[in-house]
């Protein structure tokens, strides 16, 4: 929950002034863009988090 509150937060913040710039209303362009961004993040992570897991045992047992 935390990661993708705190990634999706972060990335939106970022592509919205990339996109946009430092504009009148910002802080609304990148609230909405967080929203959606959080939305899709959570499931995300909720899915592939597993499969990130193995792959880091992997690559973390290999590695002795």
């Amino acid at each position: 929950f935390f990661m993708s509150l705190l990634m999706s937060c972060i990335m939106s913040f970022v592509i919205s002034i990339f996109n946009v710039g430092l504009v009148e209303g910002i802080i609304q362009i990148w609230l909405k863009a967080w929203g959606f961004g959080f939305l899709v993040a959570f499931p995300t992570i909720i899915i592939v988090s597993p499969v990130v897991r193995k792959l880091v045992n992997i690559v973390v047992d290999q590695s002795d």
